[in-house]
């Protein structure tokens, strides 16, 4: 299975501007730049659309690993902030970290936890990224 997205940049990298698309048509041509990136002007940015796919993907990891153990999530929602720092001369992402809030019928909050912990290890996002994920994840009374 291969999966997309493009990039175009045009101009320098201070005053250029670029547009993000995908393959499935999810992102058409959306804005990326420079003020978006690091001066929270609008469009999009690489780290949240990271934080975007980390944040699916532990959803869906979450869910299927929940399901083998026998419990249906009623839902699952997840942030990811993913950190982005001055290293040296350049720039790194250092770090993500899950902020999760799920409602899962019948899980005891020990049971919860351990499973949570396994997608976030095992998503293939978080394989991925290759760096320190941290989570707090929250089970939520029905």
């Amino acid at each position: 299975m291969i999966k997309k997205g493009s990039a175009v940049w045009e101009g320098s990298f201070k005053e250029g501007s670029g547009v993000i698309s995908t393959e499935s048509g999810a992102l058409k041509k959306t804005p990326y730049g420079v003020a978006a990136r690091f001066e929270s002007e609008p469009g999009s940015n690489p780290e949240e659309l990271i934080a975007a796919a980390h944040a699916s993907c532990f959803s869906m990891a979450l869910s299927l690993m929940l399901g083998n153990e026998g419990f249906t999530p009623a839902s699952i929602e997840t942030t990811a902030a993913v950190k982005l720092e001055k290293v040296g001369d350049g720039f790194a992402i250092t770090a993500s970290h899950l902020t999760v809030h799920a409602r899962v019928p019948g899980i005891d909050p020990g049971k919860f936890s351990e499973v949570a912990t396994l997608a976030k290890a095992g998503c293939p996002v978080s394989k991925a990224l290759n760096l320190e994920i941290t989570m707090d994840a929250t089970l939520l009374a029905d």
